[in-house]
């Protein structure tokens, strides 16, 4: 196949995915991100990537939002909210990212492939996204892509679309949003 073919295919596992994820806890995720005082957001690889374009529109929104691990990332409150993208639920440090957000008395919320994972269990709110297990014997072979991609260009879709919904229930445009923009670049 030509890489062309490969995007066609690929546009289309993500039509499939998206079409496929369920309604329930995205609203009750939305209010806690307004809610909160501060948001966190973490994940491991690409994931993380991903919450960091989601951190950043948050920010754009004039949520008080980070990205955890990072130098300038404040201490966490029982008033605040972190939110981990993962695939799996198991990522050990992100595990025990979450159980220590529950110990401070905050709020968790996994979005993830495995709502019955570890950092589901632990979580306040669960968002199911559909993608493949990294466990290749697990897999449905809903994909022809490697290994997470699927479940992480699923999440920044998801992501985008929540920061639309949260938008739509602030009365906020993209002007608006350019107010927070970055502007020593």
């Amino acid at each position: 196949m030509k890489a062309y073919d490969y995007l066609k295919t690929i546009i289309a596992e993500l039509n499939d995915a998206t079409s496929r994820i369920q309604e329930e806890g995205i609203e009750d995720l939305i209010s806690s991100i307004i809610s909160s005082e501060k948001v966190f957001v973490s994940g491991a690889g690409r994931s993380g990537l991903m919450g960091k374009s989601f951190a950043m529109r948050l920010m754009h929104m004039g949520i008080y939002a980070y990205v955890t691990g990072e130098t300038v990332t404040p201490s966490f409150t029982e008033k605040d909210l972190l939110i981990v993208g993962t695939g799996s639920g198991k990522t050990e440090s992100l595990l025990h990212m979450a159980e220590k957000a529950k110990d401070i008395g905050g709020t968790v919320a996994a979005v993830t492939v495995s709502p019955d994972s570890p950092i589901a269990e632990v979580s306040d709110h669960i968002v199911q996204l559909p993608g493949s297990p990294k466990d290749k014997a697990a897999s449905d072979k809903q994909t022809i892509q490697p290994m997470g991609s699927l479940f992480e260009q699923t999440l920044l879709l998801f992501y985008d679309a929540a920061i639309l919904r949260m938008m739509e229930m602030k009365g906020l445009n993209t002007q608006h949003m350019y107010g927070n923009h970055a502007n020593l670049e």
